[in-house]
């Protein structure tokens, strides 16, 4: 079965009653933290839990040490995964407002725990399903107790100091998620230092999709991802943003695409800027 995986709002709806079926909201905006809790609690697809970017997909913030978006703790997560009802062998569907990148984030750490298969990211996210004429709920889901168990593949990760290392190394591919003025670091409207890690290639994750806020076709991804490979290993390929979820959103259609799930630099930049003795580049 393919690692990466997306679902129509179609499916979904015919899907929703399936034994085993779980699905998680994952909505959250970085400028109103608690967004993603009031909108679900206005509706969200029936059954569905909601999956708090902050508060359950990522861990404490370590001033002046970790990024905006720490890795959470594996035990908690399996634990959250646990009480939302998943099992090892669960179909679990995840979605946001539609770009796709909190669900992602979620995806991520699903194939970082060790489920890989029968995860689905909903195409279009809610965008998607109100066009589709589908409706949303207001009942609480069921609870369920799951018994899913899973241990961190900490080679899905590289840290600031292996990366350092690699900068010079000329098989390496680093793409950086982040919007292409935050890249040149012409703006910064988040972190206190603008720019980029030096040889990075600016993949802006929205690129991903087309103009319908869908995915593209994996044929339009293999070719985006190719031109940036530049003939290198896919094998040797890095990713990185602001705060370790957009890149999530690569490494999505990296894998839709059928490459290899690549590394990811989960801290990215907010964490490698607070040592000073990181470079930072910018311009193109």
């Amino acid at each position: 079965m393919p690692l990466a995986q997306l679902i129509t709002p179609q499916q979904l709806a015919e899907r929703l009653e399936a034994p085993g079926m779980v699905v998680l909201d994952c909505r959250f905006a970085l400028e109103d933290i608690d967004y993603g809790q009031r909108s679900y609690a206005l509706g969200h697809i029936a059954g569905a839990h909601f999956a708090d970017l902050e508060r359950d997909l990522s861990g404490p913030v370590i001033k002046g040490q970790s990024g905006r978006h720490p890795l959470p703790d594996p035990q908690h997560l399996a634990q959250r995964l646990r009480e939302w009802g998943v099992d090892n062998d669960s179909q679990v569907v995840l979605y946001d407002d539609g770009p796709g990148a909190f669900a992602a984030r979620a995806w991520w750490l699903l194939a970082w725990l060790g489920k890989r298969d029968a995860v689905f990211i909903l195409d279009g996210g809610l965008k998607a399903w109100h066009a589709a004429g589908l409706p949303l709920s207001l009942d609480p889901p069921p609870r369920r107790d799951g018994m899913f168990s899973g241990e961190p593949d900490m080679g899905l990760l590289i840290d600031a100091a292996d990366l350092a290392r690699c900068l010079n190394d000329p098989e390496m591919t680093l793409l950086d998620a982040r919007a292409l003025p935050r890249f040149r670091g012409e703006v910064e409207p988040i972190d206190p230092v603008a720019g980029h890690i030096p040889g990075a290639q600016c993949a802006a994750f929205t690129e991903n999709l087309g103009p319908d806020g869908r995915f593209l076709a994996p044929g339009q991804l293999q070719k985006r991802f190719a031109e940036k490979l530049h003939g290198h290993a896919p094998e040797h390929l890095v990713a990185y943003c602001g705060s370790g979820v957009t890149a999530c959103h690569n490494l999505f259609a990296l894998a839709l695409a059928g490459y290899p799930l690549a590394r990811l630099y989960a801290g990215s930049w907010s964490e490698w800027i607070n040592d000073p003795r990181h470079p930072v580049a910018k311009g193109d």
